[in-house]
């Protein structure tokens, strides 16, 4: 049997003299190689207080090194010589390298050292004391290898193997503190000045026997020891200043967190955080020492202090992660809430609470998930355990990753929940669990890369509100039903967009009103004083806006407006329109335009100008990106037009129905522009190009329902002349009758062909677009797997509310994107 051979210790005093000597932690990323090492002294040496106590971890990847020699060794590998060379190279070469002493006295140590193991590893059937006795030797070494230095830059040192005083039992591993800080108490006592260098990671039994106090057991040791020697502070140095928002690694923005509460820290280490391990956390709790985590690479790039106190504001501070996380189920046909309970216990007692569960009682099964290392313990102790518990069918499964809020009272915030819910919901999500303590909203998915999902959580909660400036060109009726509804959902678009939106401007026929501060909507809608403008001149007062973006909302018909959107888009300002006209326009506009907005990477939305409300161009994109091809549009794209041929069924003259249309505020002012079919033809055009097709507007061929007779007469000379529709329309209708069909207005689009047409067709009573409701548009899209049965949408396309509608949710997407 290897024990651990320490030095003599005195007799323990009956009492412990309090010290107020701090603590501070080096772990294995800080001591990697000898400019780590000399890093370290350099923090020492600058330290306030003198013969401080340190701990520290081995170096670099040492104890995997050394797991790895047993490893082989117990299979039989004859590899494992060539690793213990590579141990004894590395520690040879950081000794040198440390020192710059090619004769230090602990290369010879080292030798021993390496000596000793090789005989261990040849001569004893290894249990599990003496694969501790091995593992040990990283910490000694970097304890000795500081000390060295220490002395060597004349600041008094010495090293503690911690076997010396830390007795520990049992796994997992238990502290006898009052033996362990007797034992410490004369060691204390004859420290005076010195810098105390402790090994972390180890200590021994009461047969002297190695223990470890497990993977990241030296910021345990760390916290163990300054509870045991009554210090006030401790510091974990490592490579990273702290705690923050989120990893700085992988989520851009993240915000180091300068205080954090005690329990928000436990439940953060209790979710496997890298940074801090929750039986670090428990000395901290039982004594009146203060925690703080700082950086050994950069010293003063701030840190991390953990609080007893809990923070003021509640809600979510840290959105953390494990890549990897293993499911383990098991059934259990009775009891299911006491057992559950029951196993819970059982678990925690054991320091293997899951990291999060989910009871599904009416499947009878239960729900635990862990690290893979946690879930190889958990796994064999249930086992054992199987029937004691009263469960069955246990069953591992692997490939899933944890994500998860963090924060007091996280799972009472509404808003932070519904932002975690609605991002989680769109991964292969499999279970989502609020921590009864309220610390913590935990998330299980099935295994995904994680950076995109941790960079959306964490802008949604954590980033500042982007200040949006919105510019509204048009108080008509479409724009006032904007303004109202603006009105009443502006605090929701700000709180779940994370945004600060202001009505910059405003903009009518006779001019418009700027203001930095912000216009409400009753001084638009009620006091509006607008000043006359020049086109483009005054868009350069606008370059001292002060706003993250700027959002130009068009409610017009405008085609003046339309000309100087290039003028808007090198002002970076985003387009969101109910204008056909841009989208609709002449090729060679068209085409500069969208050269425009890729060159200035500016957006422009326009799902109000077809079919209103309608989730028509959402949907062609949509067929897009999942690969499909569109082969042909087609539909009745006039709610006016689906009126009146819905109603003209010969028992009336059609220019009576025009006229009740026009009384009833269904048509255009002028009603010729719904008959000319322009309206429809910009609106097919728009999709069109929108599928990805170059549809000039000049290829459309446009089957015009007025006569010439009433093309060139004025408004009230058309109402006059009317009745000179009826005619040529009975005739369509009479024709459609004698087919067995129904006359409509209809708009197609043939990807193959390229041709594109607006006019009357008939089409047989049971087709898609025989029987609609009045003013409803319909809308028919074939693509690769659309062909025989095309994606059919249907509804009002109308509407000045439907429309604000669409306006809004234009906006809502644009603000959605703003990162």
């Amino acid at each position: 049997m290897v024990q651990y051979q320490g030095e003599a210790v005195a007799t323990p005093s009956p009492t412990l003299k309090p010290t107020l000597r701090p603590v501070h932690k080096f772990g294995g990323s800080s001591l990697a190689d000898a400019s780590g090492f000399h890093r370290v002294a350099n923090i020492i040496a600058q330290l306030p207080t003198p013969g401080c106590l340190v701990v520290v971890s081995a170096s670099g990847k040492t104890t995997n090194q050394l797991i790895e020699l047993l490893n082989l060794f117990i299979s039989g590998d004859s590899a494992a010589a060539t690793a213990l060379e590579g141990i004894y190279n590395f520690q040879q070469q950081l000794i040198i390298n440390t020192l710059d002493d090619e004769q230090s006295p602990l290369l010879a140590q080292l030798d021993d050292d390496i000596h000793l193991i090789a005989t261990v590893l040849e001569e004893q059937q290894l249990d599990k004391y003496q694969q501790h006795f091995i593992q040990a030797f990283g910490e000694v070494w970097s304890s000795r290898l500081l000390a060295q230095l220490l002395l060597n830059q004349g600041i008094a040192a010495a090293s503690v193997d911690a076997r010396r005083f830390l007795r520990v039992s049992g796994s997992p591993v238990q502290v006898d503190e009052d033996y362990s800080r007797q034992q410490l108490q004369p060691i204390l006592a004859a420290q005076g000045e010195q810098v105390l260098v402790v090994t972390g990671f180890i200590g021994a039994d009461a047969q002297q026997r190695s223990c470890l106090l497990g993977r990241n057991g030296s910021d345990f040791s760390a916290t163990l020891l300054a509870e045991l020697a009554g210090s006030s502070e401790t510091t974990i140095w490592s490579d990273v200043p702290g705690v923050s928002s989120a990893d700085p690694r992988r989520v851009q923005g993240t915000q180091l967190l300068a205080r954090l509460s005690l329990s928000e820290a436990a439940e953060l280490a209790r979710l496997g955080s890298p940074i801090l391990h929750s039986r670090t956390l428990g000395p901290v709790a039982n004594s009146q020492q203060q925690l703080t985590l700082r950086s050994s690479y950069h010293p003063h790039d701030g840190h991390t202090r953990i609080l007893r106190q809990h923070p003021r504001e509640p809600g979510a501070r840290i959105v953390t992660c494990v890549d990897d996380a293993v499911l383990i189920e098991m059934t259990i046909s009775s009891g299911y809430h006491d057992k559950v309970d029951a196993l819970t216990e059982w678990l925690t007692r054991r320091e293997l609470a899951p990291l999060a569960c989910k009871r599904r009682p009416e499947r009878k099964l239960w729900q635990i998930a862990y690290t893979p290392e946690q879930a190889v313990q958990a796994f064999s102790l249930l086992r054992d355990h199987q029937p004691a518990g009263g469960f069955e069918d246990l069953q591992e499964r692997e490939g899933f990753s944890l994500v998860a809020l963090v924060g007091k009272g996280v799972t009472a915030q509404p808003e932070q929940c519904l932002h975690f819910y609605h991002a989680l919901n769109a991964q292969p999500l499999e279970f989502i669990q609020p921590a009864k303590n309220g610390l913590s909203l935990v998330g299980i998915v099935r295994k995904i890369p994680l950076d995109p999902l941790l960079q959306l959580l964490h802008q949604s909660l954590f980033r500042r509100p982007k200040r949006v400036g919105l510019l509204l060109f048009g108080r008509g009726n479409i724009g006032k039903a904007w303004l109202k509804l603006y009105q009443e959902q502006k605090t929701r678009l700000e709180q779940e967009l994370n945004v600060t939106l202001t009505l910059y401007g405003a903009f009518g026929s006779r001019g418009g009103v700027v203001d930095g501060e912000g216009l409400t909507v009753e001084q638009i809608l009620n006091d509006f004083q607008p000043q006359a403008l020049e086109w483009p001149n005054w868009l350069d007062h606008l370059a001292e806006h002060g706003f993250d973006q700027l959002v130009a909302l068009d409610f017009t018909a405008s085609e003046h407006l339309v000309q100087y959107y290039p003028n808007l888009v090198e002002q970076h300002i985003h387009i969101v329109a109910a204008n056909k006209l841009a989208g609709a326009s002449e090729q060679d506009f068209y085409l500069h335009f969208k050269q425009c907005l890729a060159e200035h990477q500016v957006q422009f939305l326009s799902g109000a100008t077809v079919g209103a409300g309608l989730p028509v161009q959402s949907s062609i994109k949509q067929l897009q990106q999942s690969g499909e091809k569109i082969s042909a549009i087609s539909g009745l794209f006039s709610g006016t037009l689906s009126w009146l041929f819905q109603h003209f069924d010969g028992s009336q003259p059609f220019s009576e129905l025009v006229l009740q249309a026009w009384q009833q505020g269904l048509t255009e002012p002028d009603p010729r522009e719904d008959l000319n079919g322009q309206d429809v033809k910009r609106k097919l055009v728009i999709l069109a190009r929108e599928a990805g097709f170059d549809l000039d507007p000049a290829q459309v061929k446009v089957q015009n329902l007025v006569p010439e007779s009433l093309a060139e007469v004025d408004q009230e000379g058309f109402f006059n002349q009317l009745t000179a529709l009826d005619e040529p329309l009975a005739e369509a209708l009479s024709g459609a009758q004698e087919q067995g069909g129904v006359l409509r207005h209809v708009a197609r689009f043939n990807a193959k062909t390229g041709q594109a047409s607006v006019g009357l067709e008939v089409v047989k009573a049971d087709h898609a677009f025989a029987y609609l409701r009045p003013c409803d548009n319909v809308y028919a899209i074939q693509s690769t797997h659309y062909r025989q049965n095309p994606l059919v949408i249907q509804g009002p396309g109308a509407g000045r509310e439907v429309t604000a509608g669409a306006m809004q949710a234009d906006l809502w997407n644009l603000l959605a994107s703003f990162k």
